[in-house]
């Protein structure tokens, strides 16, 4: 066991998983993938995934109520020959010192009480952080909840692409061992907005802050 809190009336507890509880992440992940309304949010792994990382290439904790698991997070450890390693697209220097942020989820009744965050701070601390110098992952679009997640965290957008076989994705990153300072000039620009958005990227402006304005979602970015 690693913490324990409450959720609400429930108490909880993390602890690390390991490959001999394969079925129960497998049953948490289809759980939390057939209750979501868009599910081209998720991409699930399958077990050849799950079990690279659970084998030691990488960490994943997961939370418990009355030995139930009700959620999980995720770091990977991505192979430093990757053709689409995310290092690239944030100007990393060493390949092999770059950490993924890989799949989290919460079983929806178990959702608002701030869990994804406290899965979060407990994962990173679970690593040995000298050992690397970034941390990255990839979202999509409007996946409004994840793009919170990760800017609540100071990871900022580097890029958006086409990743993984034709997916737009937001790739997003936080060095872990220098501190990212902007300067004043900022841009507001329609999430839907794509070209818009690469344009900034490429002129050095990184992805900052979401926010809602009528009907529409924007990425507020500095440079």
């Amino acid at each position: 066991m690693i913490y324990q809190g409450n959720l609400g009336e429930y108490e909880f507890y993390l602890e690390r998983l390991g490959s001999e509880q394969l079925a129960q992440i497998e049953e948490l992940q289809q759980e939390v993938y057939q209750a979501l309304e868009d599910k081209t949010i998720l991409q699930p792994l399958s077990d050849e995934e799950l079990l690279y990382i659970l084998n030691g290439h990488g960490i994943m904790i997961g939370a418990f109520v009355n030995e139930r698991l009700i959620a999980i997070r995720a770091l990977l450890e991505p192979n430093s020959k990757e053709e689409e390693h995310l290092g690239l697209d944030v100007g990393a220097d060493d390949l092999a010192r770059v950490l993924y942020q890989e799949i989290s989820f919460i079983h929806p009744q178990f959702r608002g009480y701030g869990l994804q965050q406290t899965l979060a701070t407990i994962i990173m601390k679970q690593i040995n952080i000298a050992q690397y110098d970034w941390v990255c992952a990839t979202v999509k679009p409007y996946n409004i909840a994840s793009l919170k997640d990760k800017l609540v965290q100071n990871m900022h957008i580097y890029a958006l692409k086409y990743k993984y076989g034709g997916k737009l994705r937001y790739v997003v990153a936080k060095p872990l061992h220098k501190e990212v300072v902007f300067g004043n000039d900022e841009l507001a620009i329609a999430m839907g907005d794509t070209e818009a958005q690469q344009q900034a990227l490429r002129d050095g402006y990184r992805g900052v802050a979401i926010e809602k304005q009528g009907e529409e979602w924007f990425v507020y970015f500095s440079r």
